[in-house]
């Protein structure tokens, strides 16, 4: 016999992958209470929905703003019973946005997980801690290894909205990771504020090397992949694992920002060019394989044209195997909204950012060229029209070039791995057979 369901409920869920681990988990303390949960969906059945917000830059406010809004509309329409609004934006302006926005039954920070369980008529069981619905395909999950940050950097909000860095203890993050391989994913993807931090809260160590070393030891975990390392106090030990266990990718993803050293003083991101240069230098020696991801920001105020052309250079210089650009919005209450003006103009930043995606571009196109020919591992995440697309191991999902495989080459399973030959490349996208 079927078991009872109640009430649709919709989640929807905006900004990075760490708000994503927190849906997954609220979608499964509502599953278990035999409530019919859907995650980002169009089903207009759905009679309650969950906003997951992120408070991040200002063009990631006004998408959540504008989600909110949207959903206002259909409860006034009839649509819809009730809209609860949780996550970052929601921490931030809770106060403002009561205010302004009455319409929501209620607001909910970041923390706050029980409480929402309950506003919705559910009990919240502790016995669940680690255990989650995913939204992502069954064969890739994201781990979330820490909350908040403990880094100072002048541009950023993430530390007054989350608090300070908490590091989960190993244990919990193998149950975790246990239970995920047991339920059939192959690459677990570390994720964090900041990495580099982790353990230091527990016992004054950096443990991410003894994490990983543990997690690269259980049965069935084929890629493990780091996401956000924070470039100062790096954690050395983490390389001669990644050169030597083959479930950790050769892939790291460290957020750089910016080059120049009036920059990175201004930013207060506690290193120089210098030592940023060495910092590459020494990971591309000890592991010859990895590729590297970066994200930089551009239109910071007091940047000038000198920064930027050292920017353009270091870009140049280092050859980055991928790369974003953040122009510079200024967040209140950070040291930088309280101690620089906002002094480039919007079209001189997008001018910036533009030249340093036009530089990564050229960069991308020639490196992929050169895996033309090549045979390389390909995870494959789906189907779509008339390609499987999949990943290697030196890439992450959605952010990073996907292979294209035409769906006539062979029975292909998804979430599987197969020997693909990579037959053209263009900057973004590899094909294959």
């Amino acid at each position: 016999m079927s078991r009872e369901k109640k009430n649709i409920i919709n989640i929807i869920t905006l900004g990075c992958s760490k708000n994503l681990v927190d849906s997954e988990v609220l979608m499964k303390q509502l599953d278990s209470n035999n409530i019919t949960v859907v995650h980002d969906s169009d089903r207009k059945n759905a009679k309650t929905i969950i906003i997951n917000t992120c408070g991040f830059i200002n063009d990631a406010k006004e998408e959540s703003v504008n989600m909110i809004l949207e959903y206002v509309q259909a409860k006034e329409r009839g649509d819809i019973d009730n809209l609860y609004v949780m996550g970052c934006l929601a921490e931030r302006y809770k106060s403002a946005l009561k205010k302004e926005i009455p319409e929501v039954d209620k607001f909910f920070g970041v923390n706050s997980l029980e409480e929402v369980v309950k506003a919705v008529g559910a009990k919240f069981k502790k016995e669940l801690i680690g255990e989650r619905m995913l939204t992502t395909p069954a064969h890739f999950a994201y781990l979330k290894i820490s909350e908040g940050c403990n880094r100072s950097c002048s541009f950023c909000a993430i530390p007054l909205i989350r608090g300070k860095h908490k590091s989960k203890p190993i244990e919990t993050i193998i149950l975790e990771a246990e239970k995920l391989v047991k339920n059939g994913v192959k690459e677990l993807i570390l994720i964090a504020q900041d990495l580099s931090y982790y353990g230091l809260d527990l016992d004054q160590k950096q443990k991410l090397p003894e994490l990983i070393n543990r997690l690269s030891e259980l049965k069935n975990v084929e890629w493990i992949r780091l996401h956000y390392l924070y470039p100062a106090n790096f954690p050395f030990e983490i390389l001669p694992l990644i050169r030597e266990k083959n479930n950790i990718c050769k892939y790291l993803d460290i957020a750089l920002q910016h080059i120049s050293n009036n920059m990175l003083s201004a930013m207060k991101r506690n290193i120089t060019k210098e030592k940023t240069y060495q910092l590459i230098s020494e990971i591309r020696e000890a592991v010859p394989e990895i590729k590297l991801r970066t994200s930089l920001m551009v239109g910071y105020p007091g940047e000038s044209k000198a920064d930027f052309e050292e920017l353009k250079q270091f870009v140049s210089d280092i050859q980055f195997d991928r790369l974003g650009v953040f122009i510079y919005s200024e967040e209140e209450n950070t040291y930088a909204q309280k101690n620089y003006k906002d002094n480039i103009s919007a079209d001189v930043k997008q001018m910036r950012k533009d030249e340093i995606m036009q530089l990564q571009q050229d960069i991308s196109s020639k490196l992929n060229a050169k895996l033309e020919g090549k045979t390389m591992k390909v995870l494959i995440d789906r189907k779509e029209n008339d390609f499987f697309i999949g990943r290697t191991e030196f890439d992450s999902p959605e952010i990073d070039n996907e292979v294209l495989i035409p769906i006539h080459t062979k029975k292909i399973t998804l979430g599987k791995f197969y020997n693909i030959k990579i037959t053209k490349a263009n900057e973004y996208d590899l094909y294959g057979e």
